[in-house]
């Protein structure tokens, strides 16, 4: 098996994400990988509008506009970074997580797509379904799915 040339990993800015981060530059570090780092964010709400994440409470994490979401990247490059990756990239997309991280995926040509397991053992995550879970139903590549929960 060949190593790693391509990796993309998402994260919203919770510290639970930023530790798939944190593994994701150890990696790109360890095979001299191109990092993508992803960040989904929703268009700020022109008016008060009830989201899901109103529904899910504190198993949401949401980024709302895209600044917060390039402060987000910014923060996480930084940890990248530290972690050892040399040649790092970021994306904020105005779509849902899975969504974003797929299609970054398959623009970039990623071979390891990397994701924390928060939500995977949630009522909710097992009810509506978790970013974990669908990426890794969904990718058309490997992913590696981090335990960050403590």
């Amino acid at each position: 098996m060949s190593s790693y040339k391509s990796i993309v990993v998402g994260t919203d800015g919770s510290e639970t994400s930023l530790r798939a981060v944190d593994r994701a530059g150890r990696i790109a570090a360890d095979t001299d990988a191109k990092l993508l780092i992803v960040s989904g964010y929703e268009p700020e709400p022109k008016q008060t509008v009830k989201h899901g994440a109103d529904a899910l409470r504190e198993d949401a994490y949401m980024v709302v506009g895209s600044a917060p979401a390039e402060a987000v990247l910014r923060d996480a490059a930084a940890r990248a970074h530290s972690a050892g990756a040399s040649n790092v990239d970021t994306l904020a997309v105005q779509s849902a997580p899975v969504d974003a991280l797929n299609r970054a995926v398959t623009e970039s040509g990623a071979d390891l797509l990397v994701v924390g397991n928060v939500g995977l053992n949630t009522l909710s995550g097992r009810i509506l379904g978790s970013v974990p879970q669908s990426v890794a139903r969904k990718s058309g590549t490997d992913v590696l799915i981090v335990h960050t929960s403590s």
